[in-house]
């Protein structure tokens, strides 16, 4: 598997595609991610209402161990190895049935995805050291470090590859997020974060475009793709680019190329830059939010950050709030625009009808609608309780469980970038595109660190 295909489920073709309808509900990852959180969250009342505390047995992990001595880790697993199996399969039942109905058998997906809980496991553990934070060896970043180690010098047996199922898993991850994240602070920040999203957005991809095409004279079309790759959501937004202007496949290969590089860049630096700086979590977690290019390797670096911060859960909602909600949105609106473009200037003749107002929804990444369900059920149903009676029962019996699952599903999603992403693999790319590209990136993290620490920093201070 290449970059390619594990960053985007456009490129997957392991998975079955429809062509629009009701097939999407139970052929496409977004779909599945949807109903997979929101079972975890309807399942999470359910359980908590009875008084079970079955859930929060489910989220085990070795995280919070702060163990010293591997005679403690190593007691820790014989005292729990019958969570661990439950954990396993569930977690096995869940992904493998879904995979299956979207065109994975099962026994391609359950080997490489027991190769990668237990290497989960592990990573846990490693941050669950009593001296991690002394040298930052957060699981987030472990997990990407490890992958990529091992990706690259011993490569998975190809036939794993179906489990690293990249996109699944972040997406699964972020509707769970959404049952963490108040209603309300979608509603007093998200206007923030969209009209930021909005200034990145229009200067990052103007400044890719007319470098491409009026310095390095490359052709527009590829100008096109990595200007948007650069300015919203990286692979995913090249693909959908790539469909809209009539892009050619080495197109798409040049833009997964500089998303890929650049992402593992900032991955590996933004969170060690924002410590340097001393910003608050939530202004670190915005910046991110406006300077890397995949909602996975974002996450990664901002749950880095926070742990380093202090404050995890505040840099990952402002990175959320940034990211998810403010540029992914832009993925259906630059599509419907480019597409409108090619076929009314570059090619009308060629594509022949018009685009319709449906391409922004075709475009649009539906397991943020599971975000929003999931955030507003949430706040409904915890709306109810009192803030004392919220800290002692709500929070560490539905609230964290949900989150420590939200964990997992991450740490699956930044082990399979990296087992996944194969620098050989890489395709080469011209130095007039890389400098075009590189010019926007430079462009991308100055203004969206101007904008989240000084224009807009009150609102993510504070967050």
């Amino acid at each position: 598997m290449t970059v390619v295909d594990s960053w985007d489920e456009g490129e997957q073709p392991a998975i079955a595609r429809s062509n629009g309808g009701w097939a999407e509900l139970y052929l496409k990852e977004d779909w599945w991610a949807i109903w997979l959180g929101l079972a975890v969250v309807a399942a999470g009342i359910i359980l908590f209402l009875s008084g079970s505390t079955a859930l929060k047995a489910l989220a085990i992990n070795p995280g919070g161990l702060k163990w010293t001595g591997l005679d403690q880790l190593a007691a820790h697993f014989v005292a729990n190895a019958g969570q661990y199996l439950i954990q396993f399969a569930v977690w096995a039942a869940i992904f493998g049935g879904s995979c299956r109905v979207m065109g994975i058998g099962v026994a391609r997906f359950l080997p490489g995805f027991a190769f990668v809980y237990v290497l989960s496991m592990a990573i846990f553990a490693v941050g669950g050291w009593a001296d991690a934070a002394k040298y930052n060896l957060e699981p987030p970043l472990v997990a990407l470090v490890v992958g990529l180690v091992l990706g690259n010098l011993a490569p998975l047996p190809r036939a794993f590859d179906d489990a690293l199922r990249v996109e699944y898993f972040v997406k699964l991850g972020i509707v769970l997020l959404g049952a963490g994240f108040p209603i309300s602070l979608v509603l007093t920040a998200g206007p923030v974060a969209i009209g930021q999203a909005t200034i990145i957005s229009l200067l990052t991809c103007l400044t890719i475009y007319l470098l491409a095409t009026r310095v390095f004279a490359l052709d527009r079309r590829l100008a096109a793709v990595i200007s948007v790759g650069g300015s919203v959501c990286g692979v995913s937004a090249s693909m959908a680019i790539a469909a809209s202007v009539g892009a050619k496949r080495e197109h798409i290969y040049t833009s997964v190329t500089l998303v890929v590089v650049w992402a593992l860049v900032m991955i590996l630096t933004l969170p060690f830059i924002s410590q340097a700086l001393g910003l608050p979590a939530g202004i670190a977690g915005a910046w991110i939010g406006t300077s890397e290019f995949a909602d996975a390797a974002g996450f990664a670096a901002a749950s880095t950050y926070g742990k380093m911060a202090g404050n995890e859960d505040v840099a990952i909602k402002a990175f959320t709030l940034m990211k998810v909600i403010g540029r992914d949105l832009w993925i259906g609106i630059w599509s419907l625009v480019w597409a409108l473009i090619a076929t009314t200037v570059w090619e009308r003749q060629e594509t022949g009808a018009k685009p319709g107002a449906g391409e922004i929804w075709r475009r649009f990444p539906k397991f943020v609608i599971g975000f929003f369900v999931a955030s507003i059920v949430m706040s409904v149903f915890t709306g109810a309780y009192s803030p004392a009676d919220f800290n002692a029962s709500v929070k560490p019996n539905l609230i964290l469980p949900i989150a420590g699952l939200r964990t997992w599903a991450f740490i699956f999603c930044f082990l399979s970038i990296g087992l996944s992403t194969r620098f050989r693999e890489l395709k080469a790319v011209n130095v007039r595109t890389f400098t075009a590209f590189t010019i926007g990136v430079a462009v991308n993290v100055v203004a969206g660190y101007l904008l989240s620490a000084h224009v807009f920093g009150e609102y993510w201070s504070n967050l």
